[in-house]
């Protein structure tokens, strides 16, 4: 980070919707439709990735895809059957409405499809403060590769050197710092904090919330580590 912060980058599941264990378990139930059975503690961690990755990652690069597709639309489909389950986490409004009136530009940078976007962006109820969302047509590869992230700042005429992102996964961090992006890393996804600092976060937080109430520290944290990287 080279300039003065103007944006933020958020990830949405896990770090503003309380949704990563909804998905864990649509995972879950759509592997043993097709007779895998994944620990739902392995698919816990390896969500943050897209569908994309995410099948080679739990069933090895190696398996039989011929039932690729259909595992992803089972998935999908019991994912969207607890659409009104959905629930921000603590703060995640309220966050987002300090940074709009601070100047700063609000980017969802998601890789979910359009209409589990839709779902969590009305979830969100947060349209007005937000700048550019990203859904996964958008990019060619999912997390922990950063093509959603350069679409978000592309897409937002941001520079990578003037943005923070925040996620609660380690394929969050990852995206971020291949485009040497800061990230901030909360836990509400189900991570230790001690797993997201080994993998590269700036800084941690518990939740949107516990950000809010820390946001000078976090960013000048992020800025801090950014120059020290440079």
């Amino acid at each position: 980070m080279t300039k003065p912060v103007t944006g933020v980058l958020f990830d949405v599941d896990g770090t503003l919707i309380d949704s990563v264990y909804l998905h864990t378990t649509a995972w879950w139930q759509a592997f043993r439709q097709f007779g895998h059975d994944v620990p739902a503690a392995r698919i816990h961690r390896a969500i943050g990735m897209g569908s994309d990755k995410i099948l080679d990652h739990l069933l090895g690069a190696g398996h039989d895809t011929s039932d690729d597709d259909a595992m992803r639309a089972a998935h999908a489909s019991l994912y969207a059957a607890n659409w009104t389950s959905l629930r921000r986490l603590p703060g995640a409004q309220r966050l987002l409405r300090t940074c709009a009136d601070r100047g700063l530009r609000n980017v969802l940078a998601t890789s979910a499809a359009k209409p589990e976007l839709g779902a969590l962006l009305r979830c969100l109820d947060a349209d007005s403060v937000i700048d550019t969302v990203t859904s996964a047509g958008d990019a060619g590869e999912s997390k922990p590769a950063p093509d959603i992230v350069e679409v978000a700042l592309r897409r937002s005429n941001l520079d990578a050197g003037e943005v923070v992102f925040v996620g609660d996964s380690v394929w969050d961090v990852q995206a971020a710092g291949r485009l040497s992006i800061p990230c901030i890393g909360l836990t509400c996804g189900g991570l230790s904090a001690a797993e997201l600092l080994d993998h590269g976060a700036a800084a941690v937080y518990a939740d949107p919330q516990g950000l809010l109430e820390n946001l000078d520290e976090a960013l000048t944290t992020a800025f801090r580590v950014a120059l020290t990287n440079a």
